[in-house]
């Protein structure tokens, strides 16, 4: 089964035991997340009802992304600035593609 989730303003396409790296969320590595922006789910080329549809993730690290070097100048004025950037990143590991009401009666 897969899902397509929305977080950090960016879509993922994921899968059960699939590893992604999202725009930084609240918490530290082996804490799970749930996510619940599910816009699109299926099964082979089967789509399946997203209402009430959530993503279970764990963290598996929060880490930094690639420095990213900005440089401005200006021609002939003396001007240069050089600045850089390191994006925060979370890893995710896909735990299950599932149903939140579904997950609560079978603990139950």
């Amino acid at each position: 089964m897969f899902a397509i989730v929305r977080t950090g303003g960016k879509q993922y396409r994921v899968a059960a035991g699939d590893k992604i790296v999202v725009e930084k969320l609240d918490g530290e590595a082996g804490s799970n997340v749930t996510l619940g922006d599910v816009l699109l789910a299926g099964e082979g080329s089967e789509l399946k009802s997203v209402e009430g549809l959530t993503v279970s993730a764990e963290i598996i690290a929060q880490a930094k992304g690639e420095k990213v070097i900005v440089f401005k100048k200006r021609r002939r004025h003396n001007y240069r600035r050089k600045n850089g950037h390191r994006q925060q990143h979370t890893i995710l590991k896909i735990t299950a593609i599932g149903d939140s009401h579904a997950d609560e009666t079978a603990a139950a």
